[in-house]
């Protein structure tokens, strides 16, 4: 474990290190070069990118330890913490997909039911016919990045939803969008007769055992939400918006997100609906380049080189189009995956990633939106000192 006196002034004054390891967790070796290499990594990112505060976390056979740098916010100097709140972007789709198959496992909604089934207002529609499982993989046919400005209501969704054409047949190409996961948080929702922010709160968290994840902070939690800065270091914080919590909306910590890797991670037989529903998202229906396309999950066989990573995290995949080849029948769950997740917001950068076979994971959450480059590499480098 570091001390802050072994670090440099320079270092110290900029990052304030703290580390923890899950004192339950004493039974299992974390390798000792582990806290060195940590270290060195997140500094240089912080420094490249003027970064005021990053947490990590880590888990190594049911070993967890957690690495806090800097600062949640430059105004009050508070020191970030395990605890302290993030947004995480898009690393919410994993917890709105897991929604959706947690609905599936509770016999509310099958994945390859059309979306007109339980949205009988696009009837006769093209989104309509879309199968749900599409919208967990971004092969819906062809959506914005983002929900349109102009759309600023659930009515005004409906009449965007009515008049989309498909650029391309559903399920031949990836797209990288928001609409389409935002819908099938929606659709979980309804069909478990809850609002999205409800059942996501008070049904799927406390099943996940995720004890300070939100969409909406509770004022008694807010001392613990990060301040979160753009590229010019202004203060900012996630817009409400159409869709927004179902796509991007959760704010939580890096002692739940570890906690939900090491869920994933899972048992080797999934017994209870949470382990079943958590297992469904770790199908594989669509061959992306390097990458295998879950449900939101984006998974590469082990050993995986850091290009390939690279590339299946690139800006070409996130804003382009990319020929998606369906797998049939799809892939069941594997173990010797590397499985992750980025996600952003304006202020934000996130990242999620493990290894099953391995029973490894890492989870990288920082104040501030710098790149996905940067944060792969920093997770790559830190399972390598792994093992």
């Amino acid at each position: 474990m570091f001390s802050p006196k072994k670090m440099s002034l320079a270092a110290l004054s900029l990052i304030g290190l703290s580390v923890f390891t899950g004192a339950a967790m004493a039974k299992s070796a974390i390798p000792a070069t582990l806290d060195s290499v940590v270290q060195q990594a997140a500094t240089e990112v912080m420094k490249a990118h003027d970064i005021s505060g990053l947490a990590i976390a880590v888990s190594h056979n049911g070993t967890q330890q957690f690495y806090s740098f800097g600062v949640a916010s430059k105004a009050t100097q508070a020191p970030v913490s395990p605890d302290t709140l993030f947004e995480v972007g898009s690393i919410s789709k994993l917890l709105t997909a897991t929604l959706a198959t947690y609905a599936q496992a509770g016999g509310q909604l099958s994945l390859t039911d059309p979306v007109d089934k339980y949205l009988p207002e696009l009837q006769g529609t093209a989104f309509g016919k879309i199968p749900l499982m599409h919208l967990a993989t971004h092969t819906a046919g062809g959506f914005p990045l983002q929900v349109p400005e102009s759309v600023q209501n659930e009515q005004q969704l409906m009449d965007y939803l009515k008049a989309w054409k498909p650029i391309y047949p559903s399920g031949t190409q990836r797209s990288y969008a928001n609409p389409s996961i935002g819908m099938l948080g929606m659709i979980a929702a309804k069909s478990m007769s809850q609002p999205f922010v409800s059942v996501m709160e008070n049904t799927l968290f406390p099943a996940l055992g995720l004890n300070s994840s939100y969409l909406q902070v509770p004022a008694d939690k807010m001392s613990l939400y990060a301040q979160g800065y753009n590229a010019e270091n202004q203060p900012v914080r996630v817009n409400p918006g159409v869709l927004a919590n179902e796509a991007y909306g959760v704010k939580t910590s890096v002692r739940d997100l570890i906690h939900f890797a090491e869920l994933n991670i899972g048992p080797d037989k999934p017994q209870t609906r949470i382990q079943r529903a958590i297992a469904q998202t770790h199908t594989g229906y669509f061959q992306v380049g390097p990458m295998t396309q879950d449900l939101i999950w984006e998974q590469y066989p082990v050993p995986v080189t850091l290009k390939n990573l690279l590339t299946g995290n690139s800006n070409k995949m996130a804003y382009e189009n990319n020929g998606a080849l369906a797998l049939t029948p799809p892939l069941a769950p594997q173990k010797a995956v590397w499985m992750n997740k980025t996600g952003s917001t304006a202020g934000f950068g996130g990242y999620i990633a493990l290894i099953p076979v391995k029973k490894q994971a890492v989870v990288i959450l920082a104040n501030k939106n710098y790149l996905n480059s940067e944060r792969i590499e920093l997770a790559y480098k830190i399972f390598n000192a792994m093992n």
